[in-house]
Formats: C-alpha cells, sequence, structure tokens
C-alpha cells in the first residue's frame, strides 16, 4: 500500500468522524449536551464539559485533516520541483514538426 493510500484513508477517517462531531452539537446550544437532563443547575458531568469537549474535539479534527490534506500532497507530488516549467523554455521539449504524407490517389 502506497503512502498516498494511507494518507486517502486517514483523511476520510477523519473526515467521518469529524461530520458525527458536527451532527452531533445544536447550533443553538442543545445537542448533545441538552439531552443530559434539562433544566439547568448543577449537573453530574456538566453541560458546559461535553459542549467544551465538542467543540475542542471539532477544532482537532478539523485541523488534523487539514494537516494530512497538506502532507498527502507532498507525497502526491513525489518529490518533484514545484518550479513552474512555463518561464523555463528549457524544461519544455521542442515539438518536431513532420509533414503529411502526399495523398495517393488509386483510380
Amino acid at each position: 500500500m502506497s503512502t498516498f493510500t494511507i494518507f486517502l484513508v486517514l483523511i476520510m477517517i477523519v473526515a467521518f468522524l469529524l461530520v458525527v462531531v458536527i451532527m452531533v452539537q445544536n447550533p443553538k446550544g442543545g445537542g448533545l449536551s441538552s439531552s443530559f437532563g434539562g433544566g439547568g443547575g448543577a449537573q453530574i458531568g456538566g453541560v458546559q464539559k461535553t459542549s467544551d469537549f465538542l467543540d475542542k474535539s471539532t477544532w482537532t479534527l478539523a485541523t488534523i485533516m487539514l494537516a494530512l490534506i497538506l502532507f498527502s500532497n507532498i507525497f502526491i507530488m513525489g518529490g518533484k520541483s514545484l518550479e513552474s516549467k512555463t518561464f523555463d523554455q528549457n524544461a519544455i521539449p521542442a515539438v518536431p514538426t513532420t509533414e503529411a504524407p502526399a495523398p495517393t490517389t488509386t483510380e
């Protein structure tokens, strides 16, 4: 298995986990934290700690995904130079011109 394939599998796993963590959250402060107890006050485990964990895990997974994507780009290039060949005329091979053969007619 190539290193790019390993990075691709890791990116897919992190993407799945990121979707799961985001879907558990509720944009209005509900989500998983609201399902553990209702009315507020002091709770065992604490709702605030649950939403802090979800927030930190979202940022951590997003950072890991960004790093994996950037590192996989290095392996796609295979260590090739990132210089542009547009301005280097020696890097572009000349295209040989050949004349087309004359049409033959058979009667």
